[in-house]
């Protein structure tokens, strides 16, 4: 079973691209014929802060599971363009990074005295 950073960071992942989604929809509407700005101003904020929290999500990710520099980095990277982060998760767990920790074998009891 995933640990509770693991849950959360691809949660964040998920909200981050539906965020994308709803940003990409309140710009057609901001610079389309509406010419209404509420979207993005609704959106824009939402989808900062789901941002942020993606990137703070897999820095700790990447620490607990003890990812490469390369792997933290295309991690981060997959924030900026729309939807990646959903790609970058499913590529992730497909390689394991995001996989509960092993449970290491209990060694047998020792018999003190005996």
């Amino acid at each position: 079973m995933r640990d509770g950073w693991i849950r959360a960071f691809v949660w964040a992942a998920i909200a981050e691209a539906c965020s994308w989604a709803a940003l990409l929809a309140g710009m057609a509407v901001k610079y389309g014929p509406p010419r209404d700005e509420i979207g993005v101003q609704i959106f824009g904020p939402i989808h900062g802060g789901l941002f942020v929290a993606y990137g703070l999500l897999a820095l700790v990710v990447a620490r607990r599971r003890r990812w490469s520099l390369v792997q933290t980095g295309l991690a981060l990277a997959s924030a900026v363009p729309p939807f990646a982060t959903v790609l970058f998760e499913r590529w992730a767990r497909r390689r394991g990074l995001l996989a509960a920790p092993a449970v290491p074998a209990q060694p047998p009891l020792s018999r003190v005295g005996g």
